[in-house]
């Protein structure tokens, strides 16, 4: 085992961090990893590895809807994250198989008896939303453009962060300008 692989065993069980971590790695391995193998597979046009990546993507989905119920709970178990984590990475393991595993086993199933029943659910959402989007024309545009004006104002922050702003090139000190000092010359007289 390499240096780097035992620092990162030990700074994901150690006891002090491990919360913190370990919750960072899940979020890594089970987001940030996927979207670059998703964005190398839709480039590369690898049918196969752009299937991987849809399986990945509907069992990670499901399984998201599934711990946004459960995961106060479950995080008061000790372990809950580790064996999440652990569950992340079964999940692409290409010896493992596990998202295939997990959609053709039970996911599939279930959507296919249900898919006539979740057509109509969701053609219902989508609708209502329809009508929401076309109700709110006003409150939407200016929401976009509030939203579009907050973003130039970060992007110049942004700029003047890493460009900050000369302000005098000689550094110079300099007294009152001429006219206040006339201006308290009067108020003293």
């Amino acid at each position: 085992m390499d240096l780097t692989s035992e620092v990162g065993l030990r700074l994901l069980f150690s006891p002090i961090s491990s919360h913190i971590v370990v919750r960072t790695a899940c979020c890594t391995v089970g987001t940030v990893l996927p979207v670059y193998s998703t964005f190398k597979a839709i480039e590369s046009n690898d049918q196969n590895e752009q299937r991987k990546w849809l399986l990945y993507w509907t069992v990670y989905g499901s399984f998201s809807v599934a711990e946004a119920f459960s995961d106060k709970l479950l995080s008061w178990f000790p372990f809950y994250y580790y064996a999440k984590f652990a569950f992340l990475v079964w999940l692409q393991l290409p010896s493992a198989n596990g998202a295939e595993h997990l959609y053709m086993s039970h996911l599939r199933p279930f959507l296919l008896k249900h898919q006539s029943r979740l057509d109509k659910i969701l053609g219902c959402i989508y609708n209502e939303m329809v009508k929401i989007i076309s109700a709110h024309q006003t409150e939407i545009k200016f929401a976009r453009l509030l939203f579009m004006k907050l973003m130039a104002s970060v992007n110049q922050i942004g700029c003047d962060y890493i460009q900050p702003v000369q302000r005098q090139s000689n550094c110079s000190i300099e007294g009152p300008s001429e006219a206040d000092s006339d201006r308290q010359s009067e108020t003293e007289d």
